[in-house]
């Protein structure tokens, strides 16, 4: 294991310090000044190689630190310089700021700058060690992320589901076999399509990819099978399609549910015969395509509805991989959201976010109706928004915050807002005593419920009540209002007593969503 560095001009500090952690049996290696911490910085070997036990050995100094703890005022240097020019030099070491009482607002711009943690002095050395060994966890986690062999280029998931999907690519190599592939949206299906392509027989030719959904009826025929020359107004020349272009490789046809009925008897034609028509052409093309297909949709319920061809279905279903959905893979959503901070930090050119256990805890109670591509977006978006190196659970997007609190629908027509509601918590957190004293307070005001509802969060030890409470009270608020004037924000604004930039303000902070074509009335 590398060394952990203590940075402080005070000997008493780093010895008690030196002392604790060897009683872990953590290595250690202390400096007195900043700039003995650059110049060692500055000698580190490049790969990183764990070659020291202790700060005595002779490879000690090539052997980068595990975690970094500095206090922040030493002489002629400050501690925040130190944590910026670490951080460039390497931006996911986790760095420990230790500070006097009177120096707490410094430790607070410490933490929004990136540092891992701030350590008041005086400490407990019992917490302070406890801290390290916390920082240590988090480095060495970042380290497996980053040297993952499978994560630039192979899908990640430890989850049995997952698994299965895994080893089902595995017996597929060595055959070219059609496959379907099932799932929700967002949940890889490209992906899957691109492994098997790469795992098979067919590697070295190409994927192609084309989405059916996503272009017009009156151009897909022309997308899949290409035109002759003065087929249509605009063919000015012969084109290739899709299936020549993956002439000796794989084909894969995204969201295949969607393909309209005279599209699926050409391509079932292709799929039985081997051989197709361009667009206006008279001579048949011949073609050694390996197809996949997937979808989102439930193609035998399509085929019962009489909107999918029953014998296409079967000449696709040979194989059939039905993916996972990320509520059915929690377990993998730490592993998944590392890498996507990796994977953002990389493509912006910033230091790579590191995650707190809380919000990652906060993560897994998310639904995820967009599945890992939405978890991909809300990485991104922490790449960006967040704004210290660490992601704290305040740091999440308002979506995901609205989900933790609960859902804030506006009331069915016809029914009445009850003001209760907003503040009933989420039911994982109520003990089966508290939720029978909030219902006891309904018979009396709302103030009597919100009083019954602090009191059960204190006793449960629910943290952030003022925040949880006040982000279901708004948006009680917003939504009950927007309901009474028929999604017209511009009146539910003034109504409320609000302005205009506020309400549309508030709506996007709370994650609301007004009813569906709703929103541009009155604006």
């Amino acid at each position: 294991m590398k060394p952990i560095w203590l940075v402080d001009d005070d000997p008493s500090i780093r010895f008690v310090l030196e002392k604790a952690l060897a009683r872990e049996q953590l290595p250690t290696r202390s400096f007195s000044h900043p700039q003995e911490v650059l110049a060692a910085l500055a000698q580190v070997a490049p790969d990183g190689a764990d070659s020291a036990n202790s700060a005595n050995s002779p490879d000690a100094a090539a052997v980068g630190p595990q975690v970094l703890v500095s206090d922040i005022r030493m002489p002629g240097s400050s501690g925040l310089d130190l944590l910026e020019q670490v951080h460039a030099l390497q931006p996911g070491l986790p760095v420990i700021i230790m500070t006097a009482y009177s120096d707490l607002d410094s430790a607070v711009s410490a933490f929004q700058r990136g540092a891992f943690e701030y350590l008041p002095k005086p400490f407990d050395v019992h917490k302070a060690v406890a801290l390290i060994r916390r920082a240590v966890q988090e480095s060495q986690r970042e380290e497996v992320a980053q040297d993952s062999p499978v994560a630039s280029t192979e899908m990640l998931g430890q989850a049995p589901a997952m698994q299965d999907v895994f080893r089902a690519i595995g017996r597929l190599s060595a055959s070219q076999v059609t496959v379907l592939i099932t799932g929700e949206s967002g949940t890889g299906k490209e992906l899957v399509a691109r492994a098997l392509h790469r795992h098979s027989p067919v590697a070295g030719g190409p994927f192609v990819a084309i989405n059916t959904a996503a272009i017009p009826k009156d151009l897909l025929e022309s997308e899949l099978f290409g035109h002759e020359r003065g087929a249509f107004t605009g063919a000015q020349t012969l084109r290739r399609g899709r299936f020549e272009q993956a002439e000796g490789g794989t084909l894969f046809l995204d969201e295949i549910g969607d393909m309209p009925l005279d599209l699926q008897t050409r391509l079932l034609r292709v799929l039985s015969d081997g051989h197709f028509y361009r667009v206006g052409g008279h001579s048949s093309v011949p073609s050694h395509v390996r197809v996949m297909a997937a979808t989102h949709q439930h193609l035998e319920q399509r085929v019962r509805e009489g909107s999918f061809r029953e014998d296409l279905f079967h000449r696709l279903n040979v194989i059939r991989l039905r993916l996972p959905t990320l509520r059915d893979r929690q377990e993998d959503i730490p592993m998944l959201t590392r890498h996507f901070l990796q994977q953002s930090a990389r493509q912006l050119g910033v230091p790579p976010k590191r995650i707190s256990d809380a919000a990652l805890a906060r993560l897994a109670q998310f639904e995820f109706p967009g599945n890992v591509r939405q978890l991909e977006n809300i990485c991104h978006w922490l790449t960006v928004m967040a704004p210290a190196l660490v992601v704290s659970q305040q740091d999440l997007p308002p979506e995901v915050q609205a989900s933790t609190y609960g859902q804030f629908l506006a009331p069915e027509p016809g029914s009445q807002a009850v003001p209760e509601d907003a503040l009933r918590a989420p039911r994982a957190l109520l003990p089966m005593e508290a939720a029978a004293t909030a219902a006891m307070a309904l018979d009396g005001s709302w103030e009597a419920v919100l009083a019954a509802q602090v009191q059960t969060l204190l006793a449960a030890g629910q943290p952030h009540i003022w925040e949880l409470l006040m982000h279901r009270f708004e948006a009680q608020l917003i939504t009950s209002a927007l309901h009474a004037t028929q999604g017209r924000r511009m009146e539910a604004a003034q109504r409320l007593g609000l302005g205009r930039n506020t309400i549309t303000r508030k709506i996007q902070e709370l994650g609301l969503q007004p009813a569906e074509n709703n929103d541009k009335k009155g604006l």
